[in-house]
């Protein structure tokens, strides 16, 4: 075994990245047998794991088309400056994770620059939903994709991709948290109910479903009598959300607090949630919901002619069928939200086939033996040796 220290990039585009990253350089570490030195692209959590990024993450952690037009001069310039420094101190392999758009990018231009260098791409872009011809066009690029979702593999089999494993998801190591123990469980079967409110992270989620959430607050309260409301958020929204929910039938509680959001979680009786990675916390935490998607119309349109899926929930992608209730665009309707949920409220077939749906993804999902931190570093260490031989 040589004594020389293990040379790993990593490439992050956004800060949900940045969580994944400093998991997986703590396990490589934990793995790898000798000294581990990262370079790349780095946010806070890396950072403190000792890894100095290129630049400010921010510089490039933007959403939405608009958004990303508006800096793309910066992106632009920021993906070469990744590319010429990986390739000007070669390491030993390369990890991109999520953040496509960006980090493929960065990949496809060093893999020309250095063809032999061992490439994994960390968190599957959405090719069995979009774009599916990405899949082959992958496999110029990227040795092994790591997946976070059970049925991503047989996705990439299916189009042709690169070899794929599924990790698992890092929400599978949090179940601790989302989970609520006797006391939490004896509030959530209470006489007063908890509904958790979640209308996105995203300025434009927010600006365009809070409207209809509050409507349906307010219908739902004349239908099925009082509960408390808890509306996690980020920050950077909390003032404006509290001035939009002031005049709410029920006045949501405004928390920010990762702490706090589990808590509720944990406590909640139902959701009336945003489509997105919520949705998968919800689940594991066997909350039953209603969710939700909505888009400009310029991006609805675009949305109904290159999206292949027949679901856009994370719980029903992994169960291939609709247990969850989703609604899109004109189909929000705070009329209907409040006929769901409250279904979902009280002790209903519609709130037990929910849990029985719960159970299923959790079976699908657990990964046996590792962490999905463990289980990603593995396969970059065997991918890095396989190349090397």
């Amino acid at each position: 075994m040589t004594d020389r220290p293990l040379k790993i990039a990593i490439v992050v585009g956004e800060h949900s990245g940045d969580q994944l990253g400093f998991k997986l350089m703590q396990a490589l570490r934990a793995q790898a047998g000798r000294p581990v030195v990262f370079k790349g692209t780095a946010g806070p959590a890396m950072t403190r794991e000792g890894m100095a990024s290129l630049f400010p993450l921010d510089d490039i952690a933007v959403m939405g088309f608009a958004a990303v037009i508006g800096r793309f001069p910066t992106i632009y310039r920021r993906a070469w400056q990744v590319i010429d420094a990986i390739v000007a101190d070669p390491p030993d392999g390369m990890v991109i994770i999520d953040s496509p758009d960006f980090t493929h990018a960065v990949a496809k231009r060093v893999r020309r620059r250095l063809p032999h260098l061992p490439i994994v791409n960390y968190v599957s872009p959405s090719v069995w939903a979009w774009r599916p011809g990405r899949a082959v066009s992958m496999r110029a690029y990227v040795d092994h994709v790591l997946a976070l979702l059970p049925f991503e593999p047989e996705a990439y089999r299916r189009l042709n991709g690169p070899p794929c494993s599924y990790v698992g998801h890092p929400l599978m190591e949090r179940l601790d948290e989302l989970r609520p123990n006797a006391e939490e469980e004896a509030i959530r079967q209470g006489a007063r109910p908890l509904l958790l409110v979640l209308p996105g992270s995203r300025s434009s989620e927010v600006g365009l479903l809070t409207e209809d959430f509050g409507r349906t607050i307010e219908l739902l309260s004349a239908r099925s009598g009082p509960f408390d409301a808890v509306l996690p958020t980020v920050p950077r929204h909390a003032e404006r959300l509290r001035q939009v929910t002031a005049s709410w039938a029920t006045k949501p509680r405004i928390i920010t607090d990762a702490d706090e959001k589990y808590a509720a979680f944990r406590r909640a009786r139902a959701a009336l949630a945003a489509s997105g990675t919520v949705t998968l916390e919800l689940a594991l935490a066997q909350v039953p919901m209603i969710g939700t998607y909505r888009f400009p119309a310029w991006e609805a349109f675009l949305a109904r002619r290159l999206v292949k899926g027949r679901f856009f929930l994370l719980p029903n992608l992994i169960l291939d069928r609709p247990a969850v209730p989703e609604l899109f665009q004109e189909e929000v309707v705070p009329d209907r939200l409040a006929g769901l949920m409250a279904g979902l409220l009280g002790d209903t077939d519609e709130r037990r086939a929910q849990m029985q749906a719960f159970s299923e993804i959790d079976q699908r999902m657990q990964v046996v033996g590792e962490t999905p931190s463990q289980r990603a570093a593995r396969i970059v260490l065997e991918t890095i040796a396989a190349k090397a031989r």
